[in-house]
């Protein structure tokens, strides 16, 4: 069965790739392994240099780029051009800062000298979702072969193209033949993969199921696995907030990418005191959102990534209708072409609804009240998912107080919640284990080697 390529603004075939048997797949990880230990052994000055030439592919071929992540998977043109520059970003950053975060560690012992040293694993298979097909990819990919570790992806099957482009623009950087590839393979083969010998760990983004049976495959090979899976964070509004920014960042926590981002808002815990005017204000900036075609620059909403992951997230708000959510707003799909839903507000959601409980991945915004900050913590900590979350206060040490209550890997106080080459960045509970960026991530795959010299 063949990948196919399928604008979901308008259901356009765009393009159609035929899938790998095992034939192909053989050959691939025959050619990734006869060129990791070149590149494991390789100097650390060129492979940074080579990073930094991806960054400038990336920077070069921005539009060209961004246009495709658009066509192929629904993202506003204007937020696929700034993942590729962020992209951009994570390749200079860790071409700037790899020789420091690779560096020998040495520490006091008993012995006359002792030090750690940190060298590559080998290849890493990477799993990679839909949503943001190229950051998702690249913030793995950076990091990892300017470790020396050589790299392969398993993309998600609705961004066949996006997943081509990636290694062209590491073969266009000067990158050695086959230290990166990308694999057409389909999610039944990737159990093979992981326990091939030449494989030695494994990172997935992706979805709860999906990050169990990596997880499983990985464990019963002994290899590594590292997991950024949902999330159901918490936006939490305490009284004392700026209304009109903490409204601002609402809507843009929650829609951007249509509301297809692990890290977006998807509970608004609002404290009572403020509930009402926050929802008037946050309905009618909602209310003000216009889906349409993500090329047009006058849109500010674009489709989900496909017509049964639209389905899907209906069938969840009309549950929680049914299981005593208020529609506020939309809570419906979009009539005609594309797969367009309103952007809609859940109210009054409680404890039995489906949206208190599940990850709703699209343009929904669930809101759930709160007596105090006390009881808002609560609810926060009372999901099983731990990505991120953030608080909106007045009083930035009443913040840092309540983030360390917050059960997640992350907590932005009067800040969406976004993810930097510079900070570490995952979930705890069934929101994965692992850290990605920063050198956290980069270590996660390198061989943490002491030695000690009498």
């Amino acid at each position: 069965m063949a990948f196919e390529s399928i604008n979901p603004a308008n259901g356009e075939l765009l393009a159609t790739f035929p899938a790998w048997g095992s034939p192909e797949l053989e050959q691939a990880l025959s050619r990734v392994a006869a060129a990791t230990p070149a590149w494991a052994s390789s100097p650390l000055e060129q492979r940074c240099t080579l990073m930094r030439s991806a960054a400038q592919v990336l920077r070069n071929r921005r539009d060209e780029l961004a246009k495709l992540i658009t066509l192929e998977m629904g993202k506003l043109f204007t937020e696929a051009r700034a993942e590729i520059e962020k992209c951009a970003l994570a390749c200079d950053h860790y071409a700037d800062n790899g020789p420091r975060y690779l560096a020998d560690e040495h520490i006091r012992s008993d012995a006359a000298k002792s030090y750690v040293a940190h060298q590559p694993l080998g290849t890493i298979l990477a799993v990679m979702p839909w949503n943001f097909p190229f950051w998702q990819v690249f913030r793995f990919a950076a990091p990892t072969l300017v470790a020396g570790n050589t790299g392969v992806l398993k993309h998600a099957s609705n961004v066949p193209q996006c997943a081509l482009a990636i290694e062209q623009v590491f073969q266009q950087a000067g990158f050695p033949d086959n230290v990166f590839r990308t694999l057409m393979i389909r999610a039944s083969q990737v159990k093979t993969v992981i326990e091939d010998p030449r494989i030695q760990a494994v990172t997935l983004t992706g979805s709860e199921p999906a990050g169990r049976q990596v997880a499983a495959a990985a464990g019963a090979a002994l290899k590594k696995s590292v997991l950024e899976l949902g999330g159901s964070d918490p936006f939490i509004v305490l009284e004392d907030c700026d209304l009109e920014e903490t409204v601002e960042q609402a809507v843009a926590s929650r829609f951007l990418n249509a509301g297809q981002s692990c890290i977006a808002a998807k509970r608004f815990i609002v404290l009572n005191p403020v509930a009402n005017i926050f929802l008037d204000k946050f309905k009618a900036a909602v209310e003000s959102l216009r889906p349409g075609d993500p090329l047009d620059g006058n849109s500010s909403l674009g489709p989900m990534a496909r017509n049964d992951l639209r389905d899907e997230l209906h069938q969840q708000v009309s549950d929680s209708i049914s299981q005593g959510a208020v529609a506020l707003t939309g809570c419906a799909p979009l009539d005609g072409q594309g797969a367009f839903y309103q952007p809609s507000i859940l109210d009054r959601v409680a404890p039995g609804a489906r949206a208190y409980d599940e990850e709703l991945f699209g343009p929904v915004a669930t809101v759930i009240r709160a007596r105090d900050e006390e009881e808002a913590i609560k609810i926060a900590n009372g999901s099983r998912f731990g990505l991120g979350g953030s608080i909106w206060t007045a009083d930035t040490a009443r913040g840092e107080r309540l983030a360390r209550k917050l059960q997640s890997g992350c907590c932005f106080i009067n800040r969406m919640v976004k993810s930097d080459p510079r900070l570490p960045f995952g979930g705890i509970k069934a929101s994965g284990y692992g850290r990605e960026l920063s050198w956290n991530g980069m270590h996660e795959f390198l061989n943490i080697k002491t030695i000690c010299i009498e």
